[in-house]
C-alpha cells in the first residue's frame, strides 16, 4: 500500500511540475512575444523619425537682369519712359511693381521667364509729382508715366547727369577770349571726333595755312 501511495504522489508531482512548466512556458512565450512587438515598434518610429521631411520646391525667379535700354518721350503733363519687356502682359499685374520719389522711380518686374527686371532711374531732370505718376503694361511693354510737378515745361534730357554729360561735349564760346583761340578750340574738337577723312582734310588745311604764314602771303 505504502509503495501506491508513492506512486500516486509522485505522479501528482508530476502533473503539478508540467502544468508549472506549461504556464511559466506561456509566460515567457508571452513575454518574447511583447518585447518582440516593441522592437519592432521601435524600429518603425525611428524608421519614420529618419524620413527626410517633404521637400516643398521653392518658388524661384531666378537671377535679377538690369534693365539699360529704354525710351522716352514727354507730354505738356507727363515724361513717358518705355520698357520693352517680351511676356510681361501675361505676368500677374501685382509682379509689376513702381516706386517714385520726386527725382527718381524704380522699377522691379518679378517672376517674368523665371527672372526678375529692375531698372532704377534717379536724379531726374526736374521733380516729379508722386502721387499723380503710375504705370501702365501693355503688350510686351511696360510704360511708366512720371507726372510733371510744374505742367507746360520742356524736358531736354530725362536726367541731371545727362543734361550735364551733354553739356560737357558742347564746344564753348568765350565771348571774352580771343576770337581764333575760340575758333581753335571748335577746330580741334572737330578734329578729336571726326574720322579719319576728317582728320586728314583739317591736317591739310593746317599745312596750308603754316606755309601762306611763312612766306607772309596771309589775307587781311
Amino acid at each position: 500500500m505504502a509503495s501506491e501511495e508513492l506512486q500516486k504522489d509522485l505522479e501528482e508531482v508530476k502533473v503539478l511540475v508540467r502544468d508549472a512548466l506549461t504556464t511559466e512556458k506561456s509566460k515567457i512565450e508571452t513575454e518574447i512575444k511583447n518585447k518582440m512587438q516593441q522592437k519592432s515598434q521601435k524600429k518603425a518610429e525611428l524608421l519614420d523619425n529618419e524620413k527626410p521631411a517633404a521637400v516643398v520646391a521653392p518658388i524661384t525667379t531666378g537671377y535679377t537682369v538690369k534693365i539699360s535700354n529704354y525710351g522716352w518721350d514727354q507730354s505738356d503733363k507727363f515724361v513717358k519712359i518705355y520698357i520693352t519687356l517680351t511676356g510681361v502682359h501675361q505676368v500677374p499685374i501685382e509682379n509689376v511693381q513702381v516706386h517714385f520719389t520726386e527725382r527718381s522711380f524704380d522699377l522691379l518686374v518679378k517672376n517674368l521667364n523665371e527672372k526678375s527686371y529692375s531698372m532704377i532711374l534717379n536724379n531726374l531732370l526736374k521733380p516729379i509729382s508722386v502721387e499723380g505718376s503710375s504705370k501702365k503694361v501693355k503688350t510686351d511693354t511696360v510704360l511708366i508715366l512720371c507726372r510733371k510737378k510744374v505742367e507746360n515745361t520742356r524736358w531736354d534730357y530725362l536726367t541731371q547727369v545727362e543734361k550735364e554729360c551733354k553739356e560737357k561735349e558742347k564746344p564753348s564760346y568765350d565771348t571774352e577770349t580771343d576770337p581764333s583761340e575760340g575758333l581753335m578750340n571748335v577746330l580741334k574738337k572737330i578734329y578729336e571726333d571726326g574720322d579719319d577723312d576728317m582728320k586728314q582734310t583739317i591736317n591739310k588745311a593746317w599745312v596750308k595755312s603754316r606755309e601762306k604764314q611763312a612766306k607772309g602771303d596771309t589775307e587781311f
